[in-house]
């Protein structure tokens, strides 16, 4: 294998794709890798990363733009050394990693951040000037020694360029943010870059859904919401549903003065659901739009949808420009959300999700 890595190289290969097959399925990749300076983009699967101690200390991907890992074995000083030698990727790709992943980033080219279907333990960006996109999907916190899922922390230091950033879980992941700015001679821990971002929400579930205020107030200049509500609803019997509780720490700014669209996917009919969207609507001053896709199993059930969302439609809007639209969702049962790593990664789309 590192004959034809060799080889590779001498061919000044510039995309590889590269996947073990058969098994074992920790296999690792020796260091003549490093070896293949000419590549671009380079996705490799089912490996475990080279041992980076017995790499040389000249080696590097000086021309490498787009990483993939997909279910690989990785260590963190591995990961880390080769976003240290690669000065100028921009876009890391880690997909169902076989162990937890700790990333902690340090990188002045990167620009684009994608995990799925991993087991996730903490990501810190510390110094990322140019990352702009931030997404984790179906991601699983590790277990603690007591076999509880333990909540998986995101922690956001320098990155002044961060635009998008989801698909969070206010409750299950937790955003740390360790850098503070200045608003109107008050330091707060916000960032204010973040103008797009997506959420999965347990509605009914009262501990999720306190966590969701906490989280938009760290994003005071967000324009665009997406909500995914999560297909199981443990709707509380408390009544009345009352959602005050997202005003305990006064208005959220970014929904009163900056929020100008909400799209609300498989929309359920639950109360908690209602209440949420009709708290927007109430103090989104600059609302533009309102999408909601209701999902498919309330008109297959004989549910009256029109019924469910007649608080929402007389509720007083505050912003007379604002337009709510109605779909029916084209997906059976729900689940998470619909992601593509293609669109995630590519710059020329605003708005992924």
């Amino acid at each position: 294998m590192a004959r034809w890595l060799d080889v590779l190289a001498a061919k000044g290969v510039k995309e590889l794709i590269f996947v073990n097959r058969p098994w074992p399925i920790d296999l690792r990749l020796p260091t003549t890798l490093f070896s293949c300076a000419s590549l671009t983009r380079l996705y490799l699967g089912v490996w475990r990363l080279p041992d980076t101690a017995a790499v040389p200390r000249r080696a590097t991907f000086p021309n490498l733009r787009g990483l993939g890992l997909c279910f690989s074995v990785m260590e963190d000083r591995d990961l880390a050394f080769i976003l240290e030698r690669s000065p100028v990727l921009e876009i890391l790709v880690i997909s169902g990693s076989q162990t937890g992943v700790r990333l902690r980033l340090v990188s002045h080219s990167l620009r684009c951040l994608l995990m799925g279907l991993t087991y996730l333990e903490d990501i810190e960006v510390v110094d990322a000037p140019r990352l702009e996109r931030l997404f984790q999907w179906t991601t699983v916190g590790q277990r603690t020694t007591k076999g509880k899922l333990r909540r998986s922390v995101i922690k956001i230091g320098h990155a002044p360029n961060l635009r998008i950033l989801g698909y969070l879980e206010p409750g299950d992941s937790e955003i740390e943010i360790s850098k503070t700015v200045t608003v109107a001679g008050t330091n707060e821990k916000i960032v204010p870059s973040v103008k797009i971002s997506a959420i999965e929400v347990q509605f009914g579930l009262r501990s999720a859904q306190k966590k969701v205020s906490g989280y938009l107030t760290s994003f005071p200049n967000l324009e665009t919401l997406h909500v995914q509500s999560k297909t199981k609803i443990a709707e509380e019997p408390t009544g009345k549903v009352n959602l005050k509780f997202l005003q305990e720490g006064g208005p959220i700014k970014c929904v009163v003065q900056t929020l100008k669209k909400v799209f609300f996917r498989e929309f359920q009919g639950s109360k908690s659901e209602v209440a949420f969207l009709k708290f927007i609507a109430e103090r989104a001053r600059v609302l533009e739009k309102m999408v909601v896709v209701v999902a498919s199993e309330c008109f297959s059930s004989g549910a009256n949808v029109n019924v469910k969302l007649k608080p929402l439609i007389n509720a007083k809007w505050i912003s007379q420009a604002c337009k709510l639209q109605l779909f029916k969702s084209p997906r059976a049962g729900g689940g998470s959300p619909v992601f593509c790593q293609q669109l995630a990664s590519d710059f020329s789309f605003a708005d992924p999700f």
